[in-house]
């Protein structure tokens, strides 16, 4: 029988990143779950609910856990950004067929510092208290950090959808080292079931070296590919199209 696919969005985002994408692998028999992250199934015209900023890393990992335990057989688990560091965290504690990494944010493991994030974050990490407010990017920041090489009218669409998101999440991601419980060290070694890391050679967010560096350390069979051109949303036009065709290939070879 095939394992469930189970899709985790990133930071800001909602499930509706993968529905294009899911839509196609339903069509080849595959039986697809993408669960919201706390809070981020609200309206982005909303404010932001009380606490979401002091809300962890921890308590993303137990909330999907607990999506994945109800399932009832070991899934494949694919994230996107920070989805790809919280699916690793769960790879690590959870039974599963085999793990999807796009355009990942790093764990402590693979972690690395570069200029491109930090001035897509600059807008968020200059404002005080900022490790235990909601944040949301700014639009010109999202445009040049995440949405580059996207047509200007889906970057726009994509932009109006973004939802608020925790600091203090954002903050242990940005310093591993600093997390309260240390969610993000995890022996990458140790994750020896099939994996499919995709990144855009553009991303500015979440830079291709860090796929590169969680490649060279996972365990198991590992397949690296590269978007070229790409940046860190893929979910359009030519680069969505080939992120399909190259994860339906890596699923038809997972051992059944």
């Amino acid at each position: 029988m095939r394992p469930p696919l189970v899709f985790l969005h990133g930071m800001w985002a909602t499930p509706a990143s993968f529905t294009r994408v899911r839509a196609a692998l339903e069509a080849e028999g595959w039986e697809t779950h993408a669960p919201a992250l706390p809070f981020h199934d609200r309206d982005p015209s909303l404010p932001p609910p009380e606490g979401l900023g002091r809300i962890t890393i921890e308590d993303y990992v137990q909330s999907l856990a607990g999506v994945i335990a109800r399932l009832g057989r070991p899934p494949v688990i694919i994230g996107h950004s920070m989805g790809g560091m919280l699916a690793q965290i769960l790879a690590a504690r959870l039974p599963h067929a085999g793990l999807v990494l796009i355009n990942t944010a790093a764990t402590a493991s693979a972690h690395s510092l570069s200029l491109a994030p930090a001035r897509t974050l600059s807008g968020i990490l200059t404002d005080w208290g900022w490790q235990d407010a909601p944040t949301r990017l700014a639009p010109d920041a999202a445009r040049w950090g995440v949405y580059n090489g996207v047509p200007q009218d889906i970057a726009d669409a994509e932009i109006a959808k973004l939802v608020w998101d925790s600091g203090r999440v954002l903050y242990e991601m940005i310093r591993p080292g600093q997390s309260a419980t240390s969610v993000t060290k995890i022996d990458l070694a140790r994750l020896t079931r099939p994996a499919l890391l995709i990144t855009g050679t553009e991303d500015r967010i979440c830079p291709a070296i860090i796929s590169r560096k969680t490649a060279r350390q996972l365990g198991g069979d590992t397949d690296y590919y590269e978007l070229q051109n790409a940046g860190h949303w893929p979910y359009w036009g030519e680069p969505e199209a080939k992120l399909t065709a190259r994860l339906l290939r890596w699923l038809a070879s997972l051992p059944t």
